[in-house]
């Protein structure tokens, strides 16, 4: 398969802090979304146009590392990358601090695509979607 990958840049805001001072770990899944969400958007297949095919990709699996806290006003490198994308997506992510390239976390999500009707599986990848990662350079 080729490499379908893409990089996101997020400014850590105040508000992600917990009282440590450090980015609370639950947001580093906010990260994702929003690195996720600016792959798609590069690829040229949103959650808006599987919606509009009548299906959906919801998150089944995560796994996270965490390597090093971020801080408050840091710029953040999200690097995601998928790895799979038939039967099932899955992206590969590295958050890196945008300056120094230390890399502070890493993860894996697996999505399954379903009918956003029923909810039932749908064990191949929407053809539309096919066609524009291998349009993907």
């Amino acid at each position: 398969m080729k490499e379908i990958k893409a990089e996101t840049i997020i400014e850590v805001p105040f508000y992600d802090l917990d009282p440590m001072g450090v980015v609370w770990h639950g947001n580093y899944v906010k990260y994702l979304e929003a690195a996720r969400c600016d792959l798609l958007s590069k690829i040229g297949y949103t959650y808006t146009d599987m919606m509009n095919e009548g299906i959906a990709y919801p998150v089944a699996t995560m796994d996270l590392k965490f390597i090093k806290s971020a801080v408050f006003s840091q710029k953040l490198k999200v690097v995601t990358e998928i790895t799979e994308y038939d039967p099932a997506l899955y992206i590969k992510y590295e958050i890196f601090d945008a300056n120094t390239g230390e890399k502070l976390f890493k993860a894996k999500s697996m999505q399954i695509c379903i009918n956003a009707k029923t909810g039932e599986s749908i064990y191949v990848p929407p053809k539309k979607f096919v066609e524009k990662l291998e349009e993907y350079e």
